[in-house]
C-alpha cells in the first residue's frame, strides 16, 4: 500500500487497519519463529507497512489537534 493510498483513509480506517496489520506482524513472527514461513520478508514488509500506517495517522491526529 502506498503512502498517497493511506492517506486518503480516514483516521478510524486508519486504527484499524494498524490493528489488523500488528496482529498480522505477530502471526508471520509466530511463523517465522516455528519455520512455517516460506519468505521472512514478508516480516519486513509488514513491519514497514505498520509503520506507514502509524506516521500516517500521527500527522493527521496531529493536523486534526493543530486546527
Amino acid at each position: 500500500m502506498k503512502a498517497h493510498e493511506i492517506r486518503q483513509l480516514s483516521i478510524e480506517e486508519l486504527k484499524k487497519r494498524v490493528q489488523d496489520e500488528e496482529t498480522n506482524l505477530s502471526h508471520l513472527k509466530f511463523q517465522l519463529a516455528t519455520r512455517q514461513l516460506t519468505s521472512p520478508i514478508q516480516v519486513r514488509i509488514s513491519r514497514r507497512l505498520v509503520a506507514k500506517l502509524k506516521t500516517i495517522l500521527l500527522e493527521k491526529a496531529s493536523q486534526a489537534i493543530a486546527k
